[in-house]
């Protein structure tokens, strides 16, 4: 059971949780402009996990035929038969439940917008059979943590929570980019579409690059049309600083470090978002 457990944690990625929980609570505190109450913490939080659950299992499930064929990926759970299917449906109902519970127990305004999350989660997976622009998808998919944050706390669709909704879209999309250089051969040759297949890694490079200067650009907008001041600004200029960063030390020549702008500095700069909003809002 244990070691089941283990299986589907790994899975599900639950480390990964990493990346979207501090924009998740960073748009509930911006939105409260304080430390939301209890209540909405606890259900934002179980929201969080439920949908990231579901959105993991549901990807693993849709590919789990492009990972067996994929080197890089043919050792996950589903293609080594060390999960059933059947077992990892039964995973997305109940995530898929729960996030509905959580919708209910907040307000009425979460509840319209869940059919819109799922059609998101459960969508993003068959997107790189069709379009280059599935990383903007991926990019949308985490989005729904803000967002969500922000509808939870005030039960309205403000243009803060649109800024920062955006600059989390392009943020994930120029490093999915990034990501995705690793199997430019093998999307080709199955046919998949990522922004690196269809125009190269160089390119890839430059237009993950556009994407989060369009990252930086709305979270400059956020400043000017929310309260956040000086203490965010100064953290603005470290962020930047991170992206920057990760687009020094991965070339078009060299991709060992991939794995390092992907996980590292990419979870620095949301923890530095977190901080920063909040030690503006508290200060």
């Amino acid at each position: 059971m244990l070691r089941k457990l283990r299986i589907i944690l790994e899975m599900i990625k639950i480390e990964h949780t990493l990346f979207a929980m501090p924009f998740l609570y960073s748009g509930a505190i911006l939105a409260a402009q304080g430390l939301p109450d209890a209540w909405t913490l606890f259900w934002i939080t179980l929201g969080l996990f439920s949908a990231r659950t579901a959105a993991m299992c549901l990807n693993r499930l849709i590919d789990r035929e492009i990972d067996a064929k994929n080197p890089r990926t043919a050792d996950r759970a589903l293609p080594q038969g060390l999960v059933s299917p059947r077992e990892v449906w039964a995973i997305v109902a109940i995530s898929l439940a729960l996030l509905l519970l959580a919708a209910a127990m907040l307000n009425p305004l979460c509840v319209k917008l869940y059919p819109l999350a799922v059609a998101i989660i459960w969508g993003y997976p068959y997107m790189k059979r069709f379009t280059w622009l599935s990383h903007l998808v991926l990019g949308s998919a985490l989005a729904i943590a803000p967002f969500g944050a922000w509808v939870a706390v005030r039960a309205s669709i403000d243009l803060p929570a649109l800024l920062l909704a955006a600059a989390v879209i392009f943020w994930v999309a120029g490093f999915d980019i990034i990501y995705a250089t690793q199997d430019v051969e093998f999307d080709r040759r199955e046919g998949l579409f990522s922004i690196p297949a269809r125009f190269g890694i160089a390119n890839a490079l430059k237009i993950s690059t556009l994407f989060h200067g369009a990252t930086l650009l709305f979270l400059l907008l956020l400043y000017f049309f929310s309260p956040l001041g000086r203490i965010y600004l100064f953290g603005f200029v470290i962020m930047s600083a991170l992206l920057a960063y990760e687009h020094a030390i991965v070339k078009p020549e060299n991709l060992k470090k991939v794995g390092v702008a992907f996980f590292n500095i990419n979870v620095l700069f949301s923890i530095c978002l977190f901080t920063f909003i909040t030690l503006d809002v508290f200060i």
